[in-house]
């Protein structure tokens, strides 16, 4: 019996250092895809149902303690299944060159948590709230924040700026999400019935309560969205739609298509960066005449 019982605690000790080595790995894996140069902080945002969320943030270049930044967060797309922080990894690089604070954000997806587009929406809201609720300690000008994504990360970001609703319980609901501006990759912004909508049966009876589109209000930010007219995810019809009812209550909306280019056309590729430097460049123009960065686009 005694034999047996230091044979499980030593077994018990094996499969703890295995466990830990397993996610110091993680976290080495995840570092290694950081931007080289470029100081990253990984901070948890949220912990819900058991899981930790995390964002990973960017300082940006010639920081100083002396000054509050303007920041963007980025949503990564994939349909509220899966998907990465990397996908947006390189715009947030880029644009920490051009002196904003940026921010990758995870949330609960179905493929790693067995959620719905519901939970995803809660979860931007909390990772907003999060970043306004600690401005102040992450030299944060929350006046002067962006939200953006792609795809279903867009669907978060026109979320996060537009729907009253779908919040977390535990959220403290007197932070409100509120941006200054929105950037939209081939976003999701219509989740109703018809041909415009996006998985409209996935949502079921609250379709409404989440749909972006169906929730533009006056004082809507101003927002720039990107979309490719081959596109077999978002019909062009979609974005000007969403134009149209921006302006309707006297928003900005700059609405760039682009031809010849499917969903997830903005994506750096191996033997192309041709529409990742498109892409960013109007987004660094559009940054620029809110005021939030200065001088002219810096991407080689």
């Amino acid at each position: 019996m005694k034999n047996r019982q230091q044979y499980l605690g030593i077994r018990k000790v094996m499969l703890m250092f295995c466990a830990l080595s397993t996610v110091i790995g993680f976290a080495q894996n995840n570092w290694s895809t950081s931007i080289p140069g470029k100081e990253l902080k990984e901070l948890v945002y949220k912990v819900v149902d058991g899981d930790t969320l995390k964002m990973q943030m960017y300082s940006p270049d010639n920081w100083t303690s002396a000054k509050n930044y303007p920041t963007i967060i980025f949503f990564f797309g994939g349909g509220w299944n899966g998907g990465s922080l990397d996908q947006f990894r390189d715009q947030a690089g880029y644009f920490a060159s051009r002196g904003m604070v940026t921010v990758l954000a995870d949330y609960r997806v179905k493929s790693r948590h067995g959620t719905t587009p519901y939970e995803s929406v809660k979860d931007a809201k909390s990772a907003v709230r999060f970043l306004k609720e600690n401005a102040s300690k992450l030299q944060i000008d929350f006046t002067k924040m962006v939200v953006s994504g792609g795809s279903a990360g867009g669907h978060l970001a026109a979320a996060v700026a537009v729907l009253p609703g779908v919040n977390e319980t535990t959220d403290n609901l007197d932070i409100d999400t509120k941006v200054g501006a929105v950037i939209l990759y081939n976003a999701v912004v219509d989740n109703g019935p018809g041909t415009g909508g996006f998985q409209h049966e996935r949502m079921g009876d609250n379709w409404l309560t989440i749909s972006p589109i169906h929730h533009i209000e006056k004082g809507a930010p101003p927002t720039l969205l990107f979309l490719g007219d081959q596109d077999k995810i978002i019909p062009v019809s979609v974005a000007h739609e969403y134009k149209s009812k921006m302006e309707a209550v006297g928003s900005t909306c700059n609405v760039f298509i682009y031809e010849g280019q499917g969903h997830g056309f903005f994506n750096r590729k191996k033997n192309t960066d041709e529409y990742y430097r498109k892409t960013t460049i109007e987004a660094d123009k559009f940054l620029n005449a809110l005021g939030y960065i200065t001088g002219y686009p810096t991407i080689e």
